[in-house]
């Protein structure tokens, strides 16, 4: 079943598709199963095998045969690849990217991306994100944090701003009126895992 095109950046033709390449793009050098990509994309095997399809018949994506299995990979060769995996990077990577820079920081125990990145993200049209809100829940260091945020600003190309809070203020807002106000609108965790969640 195919669904809709994503708000983040409505150009590729569905969510699983950006997702998809994005999973290849930025591993270039990485083959996948179909259903390793299905695993991973939390999809079904045969919407992820439409996808696949569609793209290696434009040869965006290539594969090749190792024994029984079908191998997928991105194909360094598109005159499009850089700048699809520009886009890909700027739309869907930012959360895989947020997650490894942000999740060894001492003390973090949870990593929430917030704001309209987040709503874009999971389905609520609006205009494009400029930046990407992230929330450190956990007894962290403050130049842990930032120092985080600037490697991540760099890698996605976007403004990162980094936000601290303890478990008890996450749990018990009280007087913190942005993290009321952040539990009723929509938030991606990308660490310990990666899911959505909205109010």
């Amino acid at each position: 079943m195919r669904t809709e095109a994503p708000a983040l950046l409505p150009i590729f033709r569905s969510q699983h598709q950006g997702e998809l390449l994005t999973r290849l793009l930025l591993n270039p050098t990485e083959e996948f199963t179909v259903t390793e990509l299905a695993r991973i994309l939390n999809t079904s095997k045969q919407t992820t095998q439409a996808e696949v399809e569609r793209l290696v018949k434009a040869h965006i994506l290539r594969d090749r045969r190792q024994g029984r299995n079908r191998l997928i990979s991105a194909n360094p060769n598109h005159p499009a690849i850089t700048p699809l995996t520009q886009l890909a990077l700027m739309t869907f990577g930012p959360h895989d990217i947020i997650a490894e820079e942000f999740a060894n920081i001492p003390g973090a125990e949870r990593i929430i991306i917030f704001g309209s990145w987040a709503a874009r993200y999971t389905g609520h049209p609006g205009p494009p994100p400029n930046d990407i809100d992230v929330l450190v829940i956990g007894h962290t260091n403050r130049t842990d944090v930032f120092d985080a945020a600037d490697r991540a600003q760099q890698r996605i190309g976007s403004p990162v701003n980094p936000e601290r809070a303890t478990p008890e203020q996450w749990e018990n807002p009280r007087d913190w009126p942005l993290i009321a106000e952040l539990k009723q609108r929509p938030y991606v965790t990308v660490h310990p895992h990666t899911h959505q969640e909205s109010a």
